[in-house]
């Protein structure tokens, strides 16, 4: 095997599916001489429609990178100096294995916990190796902050997660686009491509943001919201549908369950105090909710601004039941239910032992986070990684992490960096060397997506279709991340172990009659559309409606009502604070050119985006003394960060927009520059959390900004 490629793959064109994000493009990979020569667009997807992004388009640079990692490696000398010594995968996985088998034995199996990035082919393979090795102590950054909430709440609401139908005979004439930006971050199967699509078809965009975003720019009703209100804004759209009589009455007594309590919550949301919360004049506001309301069909997308506060579960509720009061469920045109084309993951929960329940880090606080009724149940992010550093409420000595580079991607990149030294063992599986692996005792190469089996459904959690990608390539001693979770639980004999990946494949594709192999020949399987299913059997809630008020969150002990809370550190919430940081801070915005801390050794993305922005308007720069393209430093009150300054009218004037997931691969060190322009310097994990999910404030900070001198 050569260090590159091997030739044991014919030469040709394939199709398979980009996973560089989460976003599931299907593609035409071209291999030569078992090398990935070029990947294009497959235009028989109605998800991608014969497009992609140059994320995608630059797999062969990415994949061949000459910093790409391809053989397992193993620390000497200090954590954190960058001395690393090449090892054989038997002798890594044989060494890690056995530490882990040791902690194990003499800390419980909850004193390991895993770790991952959003999205991956591997993610439920993570959580099935958490399970059968007994710890319920695994994480990935959304589980609190970005998607989980969003299927909770309607599952909760209306008994199923719901994406947006622009697959069938009848477009949507509305789309509202709340905290969302799917022309520069379209995920799982929701891409920008059939939006762009509909947009100039004639549906009508709304966009709630403080940015005039990508997808902004292209609706005609922007309302630059004050960060961390949207539940203010979403109750007094609410009120507005119900008082203006926009609802779509009969939907709703047939189908409604707590329409009066609702209409009682809401009946001080005026959109005069709603526009004195969130800055939205009030104007906008009645024209949002009855267009939104009355030219039907609509599409509701939204987006991970709505969890990143705590008040999570409220705020997503809030918007969930927009869908609920107006009709625009499971109907052409609307959001729509998905199709249960093939089986779950087994993640084997029932090898978790029921005493390790209690044990899961935050589960005793945040029931929808890691109690029984949580969607996935995992661990809390800020807990987890304090009993790293601390030892409370129990010591964490090791941590497996997939495919995420929590120094650059999890709140508090200080607190995280003092939690990673204070591991006994730590491992990374990635493409390349971050400043997270960099502290890594054991560093393994991960294979690129063409260099992977596996299958994804489209859209995620409301599947429309299934598709298979066969491995296509492989570099170096790269391996897929399933296949090395599989080989150390053969090596730590735990349940299920000798159960392999086909295996699994074909087990998952049984409701469809195929077997992997069959679907890698066929590439996709569609399901036919099919509405109004709640007509015939109701809605998927106890009580077979659609949950306005609902049930299940007051036995959970949880307010059944959706409600606003100010966040905690604002303007109005923290005047002192505010008076050294002037300025609200919103961080995560993303740039198409990156996925999350991915994507910034690539030469090809790198020329297009080569430094770390953040946004203002005119009049916050001026009177900063800041012009576009200055250097400047962003302060809150956690640190400071340096960034490149963009001054733009498409942002709400007092609001500081910043790029996140930011390193800089070409400085080498230890850290690789992982704190000069990293977001989370400036934001805390810490509380108040979200009561159900445990959800902290990323949205709506406090900040200042100065000029950098020089």
């Amino acid at each position: 095997m050569s260090s590159l490629a091997t030739s044991l793959w014919p030469d040709g064109e394939f199709r398979s599916v980009c996973r560089v994000c989460h976003g599931g493009c299907a593609t035409r990979v071209t291999v030569v001489g078992g090398r990935v020569t070029r990947v294009r667009p497959w235009p028989g997807s109605p998800f991608n429609c014969g497009r992609m992004c140059v994320k995608g388009l630059s797999t062969p640079e990415a994949m061949y990178h000459p910093d790409r990692l391809r053989y397992p490696l193993k620390r000497v000398g200090e954590r954190g100096a960058g001395k690393f010594v090449r090892v054989s995968w038997d002798e890594a996985l044989a060494d890690i294995a056995a530490r882990l088998d040791t902690f194990r034995r003499e800390s419980g199996p909850e004193s390991v916990a895993l770790g991952q990035g959003t999205g991956r082919h591997h993610y439920f393979h993570v959580i099935r190796f958490a399970n059968t090795f007994g710890t319920p102590n695994w994480y990935e950054p959304g589980l609190a902050n970005c998607f989980i909430p969003r299927i909770t709440a309607c599952n909760l609401t209306y008994g199923g997660f719901v994406a947006g139908d622009y697959y069938g005979d009848v477009p949507p004439r509305t789309i509202l686009f709340w905290g969302h930006n799917p022309l520069v971050s379209g995920p799982d199967g929701e891409l920008a491509f059939p939006i762009k699509k509909a947009l100039a078809g004639g549906a009508y965009g709304i966009a709630v943001d403080p940015r005039r975003s990508e997808t902004a720019r292209r609706c005609g009703l922007w309302l630059p919201i004050r960060p961390g209100t949207d539940a203010a804004l979403a109750m007094a759209m609410i009120r507005a549908i119900i008082e203006e009589g926009w609802y779509d009455r009969e939907f709703v007594e047939a189908y409604g369950s707590g329409f009066e309590a609702l209409r009682e919550r809401v009946g001080e949301a005026t959109p005069e105090w709603a526009e004195e919360v969130t800055g939205v004049p009030a104007a906008s506001l009645l024209e949002a909710a009855r267009r939104y309301a009355l030219d039907k069909p609509s599409i509701l997308e939204w987006g991970v601004s709505l969890e990143q506060n705590p008040n999570s579960l409220q705020t997503v509720r809030a918007v969930a039941i927009l869908r609920g009061l107006t009709g625009n469920l499971d109907i052409p045109g609307g959001d729509v239910f998905g199709h249960d084309l093939v089986a779950a993951y087994p993640v084997m929960r029932q090898a978790l032992p029921p005493d390790a329940l209690a044990k899961r880090i935050g589960a005793d606080r945040f029931k929808l986070l890691g109690g029984f009724r949580a969607f996935m149940p995992a661990a809390h992010i800020p807990g987890l990684f304090g009993a790293m550093r601390t030892g409370e409420p129990y010591r964490v000595r090791a941590l497996l992490v997939f495919g995420n580079n929590p120094l650059a991607t999890v709140a508090n990149s200080l607190g995280v960096l003092r939690s990673l030294r204070a591991l006994d063992l730590l491992v990374v599986a990635d493409h390349f060397m971050t400043p997270t692996a960099a502290l890594a005792d054991y560093v393994l190469p991960s294979a690129y997506w063409p260099e992977i089996d596996q299958i994804i459904e489209l859209p995620l959690v409301a599947p429309r279709a299934v598709f298979a990608h066969r491995k296509l390539a492989h570099v170096g001693e790269c391996r897929q991340n399933e296949l090395i979770l599989s080989d150390l639980a053969r090596r730590l004999g735990l349940p299920g172990a000798d159960e392999t990946l086909p295996d699994i494949l074909d087990q998952r594709l049984k409701p469809i009659g195929l077997t992997f192999d069959e679907l890698a020949d066929r590439f996709m399987v569609m399901a036919e559309p099919v509405y109004r299913r709640f007509a015939e059997k109701g809605f998927r809630t106890p009580s077979r409606k659609v949950e306005l008020s609902c049930k299940a969150l007051a036995r959970l002990g949880y307010d059944p009502l959706p409600s606003f809370a100010e966040p905690p550190e604002s303007p109005v919430s923290a005047p002192e604070v505010a008076r050294e940081f002037p300025l609200v801070l919103t961080t995560g915005a993303r740039r198409l050119e990156f996925f999350h801390s991915d994507g910034r050794q690539v030469a090809g993305l790198r020329k297009r985006r080569p430094d770390p922005l953040a946004e203002l308007g005119p009049a916050t720069a001026a009177r900063f003394g800041i012009v576009d393209g200055d250097w400047m430093r962003v302060k809150s009150p956690r640190g400071a960060i340096r960034m490149r300054a963009k001054v733009t009218a498409d942002i709400r004037e007092g609001v500081v927009s910043v790029d996140h997931g930011w390193w800089f691969p070409e400085r080498g060190g230890f850290d690789f520059g992982a704190f000069e322009s990293n977001a989370n310097v400036l934001t805390n994990d810490g509380p108040p959390y979200d009561p159900a999910f445990g959800s902290y404030q990323l949205r709506g900070l406090l900040c200042a900004v100065e000029k950098e001198p020089g």
